[in-house]
This record gives C-alpha cells, structure tokens and sequence, in this order.
C-alpha cells in the first residue's frame, strides 16, 4: 500500500508540476532552484530543516504507532532536564574555578606587596600570564572552534548554517577550561557568552549520544539524528546557558526567542522553559550548598548577581532627559565598539592570525601583560580618599580588601586570611598607598577587582560620591579601549560583563552630574549605573525584550522596569542608525550567511527568476548511470538536484529533489545498484535503509566523493532514484516576489526552493477549513457544528414555507 501511495504522489505531482521546456542554456529545463549559500573557502555549509518525505522516510513513518509517538515526547523532555542539569553544574564548575582563581590572586599578591611593590606585582602579572596562557594554548592548539563568544555560529547554526567542529566535544572542553584561564586571568572579557556555546555543546552532544571519536557515546541516546530535533536541542542549550550565566530563567527563554533562533513553536517553548528552570534550581542548589564555606569563595554572592532592590524606589519627569542621554550614548558607544571590534578582527583575520598559532598566543599573552599592568599601576596614581560616615543600617563598611565583595577599597589595606602554609609575614596587617585605615582608592574599587565585584560597586545604592568624576573616566577610557583589542583574542570571550561595566562606569557619572544638579535627595548614582549598562548592551548587541529581562532578573527590581525600556529602545535606535548589532557584525565577518529576519529593501523590486539566472542547474534522470552520478559529485558542489522523468507521450517532468548527501549514501553502500536501466516498482523490493542512514554527522562534513571506492563493474550499474528523492519540495512562480520568497524560505527554515514558470492549471484550492481534519479524515468539530447548524436552519425554514404554501393557495385561490 505504501508503494502504491509513492507511485500515485508521483503521478500526481506530475499533474501539478511545470513542463520542462528541452533546453541547453544556463536556466536548464526551466527550473530553477534557489538554494542557501556556500562559502566554499571557509567550509560553511547549509542544514536540512525541511524534511525529505521520501520513501524511506513515510515507510519508516508508517510503522510507528502511538506508543512510539508517546515514547519520542518523553525523550525529548527527559533530554531537556539533562541539558539543563548538564549546562547548570558547566555553569557552577565555571563560577566557582574563575572565583577562587581570582580570590587566590588577590590573596597572594596583597600579602607579597608588604615586601615589595615590584614583587607583588610580577607575582600578579605572572598568575594572570599563566592563566590566558593556558587559554590560548587550549584555543589553538585543541580546540580553534571555541575562541570567541561563540553565539555568531550558534546563532548561524539556527539560522541553518552549520559550520564544522561548531559543537563538537574538544570545543566544549575548550570552550570551559579556556573561559577559566581567560577570564580568571583579569582580561576584559566575561564568561557569559561561551556560557550559551557551552550549552549548545552539551545539548548537541546529548541529542547524538556523545562523541564517537573519544569514545566517549552511548547508541540509546541516539534518537534525535534529523537537522530539525537538533535544532530544538540547541535552542534548549542557548536558553539555559544565558539562564545559567546571569540566573535568570526567563531572560534565557526570550534570549533564544528573540537572539539566536529563526524559526519558534510553542511546543518548543514548553521545553526551553522547562530547561531554563532546570539550571535555576540546579544553580540556586550548588550555591546553597556552597554556602557553608567548602566551595571557597564561591557561592556568597546570592542568586540575584547584582542585587539593587533597596535602590532607588521612585523618579521624577525631571529625570527622564538625563536618562533618554544615557540611552543615546549607549547607542553612539555601542555602535562606535562594533566598528572598532569590526576593524580590530578584520586585521587579526587577514593578517596577524595568518603567521600561525604561536601568534596568535603571543598576542594574547602580551594583552595580558598590558592589562595587568593597567589594573595594577593605575589605583597607584589615585590618591586615596577618606571614608564617609558610615550609613546606619547600610552594611557598608570602609575601607575593604580589594577582590572582595564590598564598595570603599583600600588598594590592599587588609588581607584574606590565609592558610596556615604561607609565612607569618604573609598575614601581617598592611599599609599601602593609603596612609591610613580610614581612606579608600576607588579607582581601585572597580579597576583592581573581580568584574562582578566592580559591578556591584557602581550599582550599589546609599554610596553617594564613592567615585570622582576623574576616576569614572579614566576606567571608562582603559576599560573601553581594553575591551576593543582584547574582542577578537584566540580566547574564549563574552562581551556581557564588559558591556555592562562599560554602560555601568559612564552612566554612574552622569548620575553624578543628575544628583548635583537637581539636588534630590533620593536620586541614587547606581539607578543611573544601572540604566548605563543596559543603554550600552542594547546599543551594541541590539537586543531589546530578552535583555530587558535579564537586567530585570540580575537586579531584582522591577520598579525601575519602565526607565530600561526607555534606554534599550533609544540606544537601539540610534545605534541601528549607524551600523548591524555585534553579532551580525562578526557574523558577516567570518563568513556566516545568516537571513536576517527582514529581507532588504531593494528586495522588493525583485522576483524570483531573477535571483536564479546565474545558477546552472544541473538535473537528474529517474535511473541514472552510477558513472555519472559520481562525475556530476566530483565536478560541482551542488547539494540538491532536481530529478526528471518522461512520461508515455515523450513529456519531461521534474518528479523531485535528490539531495547530494542521499547520493553519496547510495555510492557508498552500494546495494541499491541494479543491472537494469529501467525504473522498477518500489514494492517489488524493500528499500534497505533507514530514514537516520541519511542523518548527516553533528558539525562534520560527513561523506565525500573522494572517500568512496567505486569498481568498474559498480560504475556501468544504474540506480533508480524515486525511492530516495523528496517527491514534494516547496515550489514558487518564477515572478513571485523576492521579498515573499525571502520569508518563505527563512521560516521554514528550507534550504532548496524550486522556481517553475506559470503552472497551466490549477487542481484545487486550499482554504483554512480544508486543513482542520480530524485523525479519522472527518472534519472538526466546530465545521461539522456549523456546517450542521446551516442546514438546520435551512431544513427548518425550507418546512415551514412548505407548511404554509397550502394556506396561501387558499388565500390566493
């Protein structure tokens, strides 16, 4: 019956497709196929979201019941929980190496400083060179593939691009031990980007069972081998990283919505949610845990990161001038980074990177240097400043250690109290640069610190003139120009903590100009740090809802709501004016053709044929000669032909599309090879593959036409492709609008789309009622009400005129 039902979709479709006009001119038997492009220098190639339905596929369809079907959704959900588990304890093996390796730095430098500032300092600058050397080394030498944030290729990867070693399991491994070194290592860069990486790797590793090449998998697992059910695995994994990065659930679900997916259903976002509350739990219960001491010193932080609840409680219409400026100068700043960063990685690309790897270690070895030697020297130019009078109830307290959570820092004032290993000299109290107990550095505040420590400086409410306006500035020049050339390293590196420090240090200062002016007592500093650090996110990375909720989320106020709204759409604003977000910016750098989610403008003034003039579309017969089969693979890179038959009255028909992998399948096992150069019926043998036998391998290249040997006798052989092509690809009309076909091809995620001339007639026309069908061919429920409804209506009323016509006849008689 199956067999019957291929033959008659084939017939069919031969009713509805466009004749073939015989030609031998670049637009070859009139078709055209629109296709997603290829970068053949850099490797990147297209996914199959669109499922090939052919006959192995509804064969294998056909023999699942509903116990399968209930079977398929339980996995997908159980693999939901294991991501979220997996990607929350990468989050907290992440959090918790960065913090006690920056904790031990600070510790040991403080306590060398009582002998020698020289000391102290080399001793400082070496940790840190050992841990970005360690990244570096990891980056280049294992693992390329994870250098960067990584949310571009997941990004284009959902968008239908995938790119080798992407999601492979050494760039995982990479992805977290080079995020340590390089963001414990004092870098301006942060973890929270290769977080989402880090998830998306985990989630593709689950949905293939592991990796095969460290033997390191398990073929239970191995259910999910289509482009689409990785696609929502990796969706899951981007949501839950952004959860675990900033603990913040549902910032992490409008993340994927908004950042990184192209194509969203709702049973998706059932699943993204659940596993975004995965690594909630699993995060808050690792800090819980950890609470105790035994973690070092991770874990005392909260789950809320930055939390300024007991802030500002209310604002005045006065102050909305002041903040719609932060929003525009997070758009200009924002959009001036991108270009830096654009221009900084074009050099690195085209010509640094190009001497080798042991490049491209020296350069980040030596921004280290630079870095360390900036954080350390600059608070000793700062003169210290005298602590205020202590707030009642505040729970501030001046001065603090640096590297410790607190705001009034005196540059290495007092220590960590070390183990009983190190000398006594090394825990001796120490007087440093400020002269006396009762003074603090804030440029050392935010310099000579963890970044999130810095960060809940600059938010921190009831800490009225803790900055100058001098050093505010002098962070914002360093910081930002540190930023610029350190995006780009062969590192791990986000550019979530940079961007807010960045927005945090210039909107602090024009609070500090807000509160002067005004004079308002309850105007607070941090309200305005905290407005600045979502203008310059929102005038960089161009994201608006996801990231309104985030900062929601990180700050646990949700009064100041409204006021983020306000700069995240003033700061997109202006910055769209100027150039593309920060990862369509590096996107297009590195070669990744993403669909954006608005086709151009110029667009409009196209169609569809016009798009596909320049393409020679290479065509396939039913039963073709393996010889050329293997000729057409070796001399073009195509990855979809159309495939043509004729029919009894000599007509040529285009009965489908056989994709390159399929073929490839086909040369290598080889036993689908027939002696006989006429089509066969596909029930007169058994089709001897399984629909995952065509699943190409997560972020590899799968087969190539080199790797397969084929025979003399194997090349005279013929095979009938009708079994193996897709009989139904989405088709449009050669003057269809460029702009329609744009959409089309971007939300359903397709990857071939055939242009036909004008078909000749129609067969039929589906409305919405024609899809509402029941499982048993009936239509709904709500047709059949209404449909029923009508008829008794017009039963009811075609009865009562019946009933009085006798009486008229009467009347009228």
């Amino acid at each position: 019956m199956l067999s019957n039902h291929l033959q008659n979709g084939i017939e069919s479709d031969n009713l509805i497709w466009s004749r073939v006009p015989e030609s031998d001119d670049a637009s070859t038997d009139g078709v055209g196929l629109l296709s997603s492009p290829r970068d053949g220098g850099g490797g990147v190639d297209s996914l199959d979201y669109e499922v090939i339905e052919n006959y192995a596929y509804r064969e294998e369809q056909a023999h699942r019941g509903k116990l399968y079907v209930g079977y398929y959704v339980a996995v997908k959900w159980f693999f939901s929980l294991l991501i979220g588990i997996g990607t929350g304890l990468a989050a907290v093996f992440i959090n918790l190496s960065v913090e006690n390796f920056a904790g031990w730095k600070f510790a040991l430098t403080f306590a060398i400083i009582q002998k020698s500032y020289f000391a102290g300092f080399i001793v400082y600058l070496v940790i840190n060179l050992v841990l970005v050397f360690s990244s570096a080394y990891i980056i280049t030498q294992f693992a390329p593939a994870a250098a960067g944030s990584g949310i571009p290729e997941i990004k284009g990867y959902l968008n239908g691009i995938d790119i080798p070693g992407t999601l492979l399991f050494r760039t995982l491994i990479g992805k977290i031990f080079g995020s340590i070194g390089s963001v414990g290592g004092g870098l301006a860069l942060g973890k929270e980007g290769p977080l989402v990486h880090t998830g998306a790797c985990i989630a593709s590793l689950l949905g293939q069972g592991g990796s095969t090449k460290y033997h390191f998998n398990s073929r239970w697992p191995q259910l999910f081998k289509s482009d689409r059910d990785r696609r929502d695995l990796v969706t899951c994994g981007c949501a839950a990283g952004v959860a675990a990065a900033f603990r913040a659930p549902v910032g992490g679900v409008l993340f994927a919505l908004e950042e990184v997916t192209s194509w969203w259903r709702s049973q998706l976002m059932w699943r993204v949610f659940f596993t975004s509350a995965i690594v909630a739990v699993v995060v808050r219960t690792a800090m819980g845990w950890c609470k105790s001491g035994i973690c070092g010193h991770f874990g005392g932080g909260g789950f809320i990161i930055w939390d300024v609840s007991d802030g500002q409680d209310d604002y005045y219409f006065k102050e909305l001038l002041p903040m719609a400026v932060i929003g525009v100068i997070g758009g200009l700043l924002g959009a001036l980074f991108n270009q830096l960063t654009l221009y900084m990685t074009s050099w690195r690309r085209n010509s640094l990177h190009k001497k080798g790897n042991r490049v491209k270690i020296y350069e980040a070895c030596i921004i280290s240097c630079i870095t360390s030697a900036i954080s350390f020297g600059l608070p000793l130019l700062r003169k210290c400043s005298p602590c205020p009078e202590s707030v009642p109830d505040s729970g501030i307290e001046c001065p603090r250690p640096p590297g410790m959570y607190g705001n009034y820092v005196n540059p290495l004032g007092e220590l960590y109290d070390f183990p009983d290993i190190f000398p006594a000299f090394l825990r001796q109290p120490l007087q440093f640069f400020c002269k006396t107990d009762n003074e603090y550095n804030d440029l050392a505040t935010i310099f000579f610190n963890t970044q999130d420590d810095a960060i809940r400086n600059l938010f921190s409410a009831k800490t009225m003139r803790e900055f100058s306006a001098q050093s505010l500035l002098t962070f914002l020049a360093m910081f930002y120009t540190l930023a610029v050339v350190t995006f780009g390293t062969a590192v791990p590196a986000g550019q979530f903590v940079p961007g807010i420090m960045i927005g945090s240090t210039y909107g602090r200062l024009v609070g500090m100009f807000v509160v002067r002016f005004y004079k308002k007592l309850n105007i607070e500093e941090g309200t305005y740090a905290l407005l600045g650090a979502a203008s310059f996110l929102g005038g960089s990375m161009r994201m608006t809802v996801s990231l309104c909720v985030i900062m929601v989320e990180i700050t646990n106020n949700l009064k100041l709501l409204p006021l983020i709204m306000l700069v995240l759409l003033i700061s997109k604003a202006v910055g769209d004016a100027f150039n593309e977000g920060l990862y369509e910016v590096q996107a297009r750098l590195k070669g990744i053709p993403l669909l954006e989610s608005r086709p151009k403008y110029h667009l409009r003034q196209m169609v569809a044929k016009e798009a596909c003039q320049s393409q020679k579309v290479i065509s396939l017969p039913r039963v073709i000669r393996v010889a050329d089969v293997a000729s057409i693979l070796r001399s073009n890179k195509h990855n979809g032909f159309p495939v043509i038959d004729h029919t009894r009255s000599g007509e040529t028909l285009v009965i489908g599309l056989v994709l390159r992998s399929h073929l490839l399948v086909l040369l290598q096992s080889k036993v689908d090879f027939q002696h006989s150069p006429l089509p066969c019926d596909p029930s007169a043998r058994p089709i001897r593959h399984s629909f995952s036998e065509f699943a190409k391998p997560v972020s590899s290249k799968g087969l190539c036409i080199e790797d397969i040997h084929l025979t003399s006798d194997d090349l005279e052989m013929y095979i009938d492709l009708a079994p193996f092509l897709n009989p139904s690809p989405y088709v449009v009309s050669e003057d269809m609008s460029l702009t329609k076909v744009y959409n089309l091809f971007r939300q359903l995620g397709l990857r071939h789309l055939f242009v036909v001339p004008r078909p000749s007639r129609v067969i039929g026309l589906i409305t919405r009622k024609d899809l509402l069908i029941e499982e048993n061919g009936e239509s709904s429920a709500v047709e059949l009400q209404q449909s029923t409804s009508v008829r008794g209506r017009y039963s009811e009323t075609a009865t009562r005129t019946d009933a009085a016509r006798p009486l008229l006849d009467d009347l009228l008689g």
